[in-house]
């Protein structure tokens, strides 16, 4: 038999991660079986084997796949000239999600949260989670630091703390799409601007603004 060369092998790898989430989307990891994924590959039990040796190893892969995928987009973002400011980065991530989740086949904002939980459940898939939420986040404080530099964010700004809540809000936007609502761009520009401003004055929401919360409320419009 003639040895595959790498793009062939690279090629049916992906074959079988992508049929792998098709079932995976529509009946969640647990309730998928490996007889169901070597059959929406069309390939021998034996072929796939050779790939993955098992369920678990198709799930780490997935997730690897959709961490990859959080931290690329801000690797991308900071590649752009000029940087993006914050509402074209909430707009992309607003965009993504719903490019990611419209797939013909598959919804990987689905398995995302499938993801979670699996990380919850098993210690390795938990730090390998970790870890590369991690260094996306990092990436994330990178661009907040630009911003600041660039005058996006005021002087005296914390770019950590700013890249932690930005960070914090995409998890939020996949339960929100899948469980409550979508939320689009636009509000979710105005919905920080709000939120920027009554942590600034909690008390008297007719007072005049702050330098420092008006140019955040003016970075998000």
């Amino acid at each position: 038999m003639p040895r595959l060369s790498e793009q062939t092998r690279a090629t049916r790898r992906r074959h079988i991660l992508t049929s792998a989430w098709a079932c995976f989307s529509r009946n969640g990891f647990q309730a998928t079986s490996m007889d169901e994924v070597i059959a929406a590959t069309g390939m021998s039990s034996s072929a796939v084997y050779r790939y993955f040796r098992g369920k678990d190893e198709l799930i780490d892969a997935t997730a690897e796949e959709g961490l990859a995928h959080v931290r690329n987009i801000f690797t991308r973002a900071l590649a752009q000239r000029p940087t993006p400011a914050p509402a074209d980065l909430l707009g992309i991530l607003v965009s993504d999600l719903r490019q990611r989740s419209e797939q013909p086949e598959y919804d990987m904002t689905r398995i995302a949260i499938q993801s979670w939980a699996e990380a919850l459940r098993r210690p390795k898939l938990q730090a390998r989670t970790r870890a590369l939420y991690r260094e996306a986040r990092e990436e994330l404080v990178t661009l907040t630091t630009r911003w600041q530099q660039e005058g996006y964010l005021p002087a005296d700004a914390n770019p950590r703390a700013t890249a932690v809540v930005l960070f914090t809000l995409m998890p939020g936007l996949l339960v929100g799409r899948h469980l409550v609502d979508s939320v689009s761009r636009d509000d979710l520009i105005r919905g920080v601007g709000s939120l920027a401003d009554a942590l600034a004055s909690p008390t008297v929401t007719t007072k005049k603004r702050s330098p420092r919360v008006a140019d955040v409320a003016r970075t998000c419009s």
